[in-house]
Parts: C-alpha cells; structure tokens; sequence
C-alpha cells in the first residue's frame, strides 16, 4: 500500500522542496504518535492513504470485540483517533462491524476496511457482516459503494431502511 512517486520529473525545485518538507515533518509526528499511541494500544500498521499522508493503525482488543483506529500523520496524536471502525466476535466464524466512524473522503475508511479484512484472514474467520440502519440512509449510496468496493454483499431495502453487508473470506 505504500506510494513512492512522491518525486517526479516534472516536479519544480520548490516543488521538491515542499514535498520533502512535508515528508519530514509527518515522519517526525510518526514517530512521536507511535510512543504516545503504543502507551495504550497495540500498533497494527503504518500506511499511506490515497492522498499519500501517513496513518498509524492500531488496535484496541477486548474479549468478545476489538476498535480498530487510525490517526493521520500530519498532526499530533492527542490521544483521539481521526477514523475507527468497531467490531465484535458473533460467533466462531463471523466478525460484525457495529460503526465506521471518522473523517469522510480521505481513504481512512479502506485503509481500515483492509486491517479488519487481514485480521479475519488472521483469525480463520469466514464472513464480516454489518447492518444498514436508518440513520445510515442520507448516505446510503455512499456506503453501497464503499462496501462494494471491498467485495461485500450488498442487500438495502430502501422501502424500510435497513440492510445488510455480508463478506466471505474466499478459500
């Protein structure tokens, strides 16, 4: 998932300048994020996002469910995440997504998504599933598309407002 054209041909001298400046200075919050964050969760994974800004991933595991978080590397980590997606165990084979939260439209969400998906390779669980709920409905297309795009199971019935998502781990 890591980007390396950051530098191209066509890049100005203070293009490039600006560009490694950038990079500097989210690779010194990266560091200082990891420390704070590893005092209370476990870290997961560093990664880029589409817009090539580096996140920290990282978890929190309970007994029956587990939050899995990320905060964007060209801030300070304050001890609040910028996007998280919970879950809990519903059965041996089955991990159900209960709320994606965050910031919109930054590939928070995928990079998530992807953690959640490994870890259920990890744990030799078959199937995530989540549910559409009313209040999910002023961006229901939204949300099709997104778990679309993550190869779920897309079943929405518009007439009552509620639906399903259904991914199976494929063999």
């Amino acid at each position: 998932m890591y980007k390396s054209a950051f530098i191209t041909e066509k890049d100005g001298e203070q293009e490039l300048k600006q560009k490694l400046d950038t990079l500097e200075i989210q690779l010194y919050r990266m560091q200082e994020n990891v420390k704070a964050i590893a005092k209370k969760s476990s870290i997961i994974s560093i990664n880029q996002t589409k817009d090539e800004n580096w996140v920290v991933v990282y978890a929190n595991r309970q007994a029956d469910s587990f939050q899995i978080m990320l905060h964007e590397c060209t801030k300070p980590y304050r001890g609040k995440w910028d996007s998280a997606i919970e879950v809990e165990y519903k059965s041996e084979t089955t991990i159900h997504i209960n709320d994606i939260k965050g910031i919109k439209n930054k590939g928070f969400g995928s990079v998530l998504m992807e953690h959640l998906k490994e870890i259920a390779r990890d744990e030799n669980k078959q199937y995530i599933t989540g549910d559409i709920v009313e209040r999910d409905f002023d961006h229901v297309r939204r949300l099709a598309y997104f778990y679309t795009k993550h190869y779920f199971d897309v079943k929405i019935d518009h007439w009552e407002q509620c639906g399903e998502i259904i991914w199976q781990q494929s063999q």
